[in-house]
């Protein structure tokens, strides 16, 4: 079992592993679990990644059931509601001028989103 002090707060976020929002219920985390801990035996391809702010990261039963455990547990799941909230926050509204500003969703050098429609900000 992992310790809170490991975990790192953007790249091991147990929300990001389970790709779950922070509003996740117990229920839907232990759903979610099952279900990867499945993909993931299967061998099936979505399963072995998840993206990060730090990029795809690879995705093993053992960080499934730590993240599990991490969201169960209400004083343990709450250093991380932050931090999944910024990322699950969505793109930022399109701006009405031809120019998109920098750091756009538009634009390539600063953005990436995930195949759930996720942006994450590049540093």
């Amino acid at each position: 079992m992992c310790r809170l002090g490991d975990v790192h707060p953007l790249r091991d976020n147990p929300f990001f592993v389970l790709e779950l929002p922070p509003t996740a219920t117990p229920m839907e985390i232990e759903r979610q679990g099952k279900k990867l801990l499945s993909m993931l035996e299967l061998d099936l391809q979505k399963s072995l990644t998840f993206a990060s702010p730090y990029g795809p990261q690879l995705r093993t039963a053992e960080r499934i059931r730590e993240a599990v455990q991490l969201l169960l547990d209400p004083a343990r799941r709450l250093p991380f509601e932050p931090w999944a909230s910024a990322s699950f926050a969505g793109p930022a509204p399109p701006t009405t001028t031809s120019e998109q500003p920098l750091g756009s969703v538009d634009d390539p050098t600063t953005a990436v989103a995930d195949p759930q429609g996720h942006v994450w900000w590049q540093p």
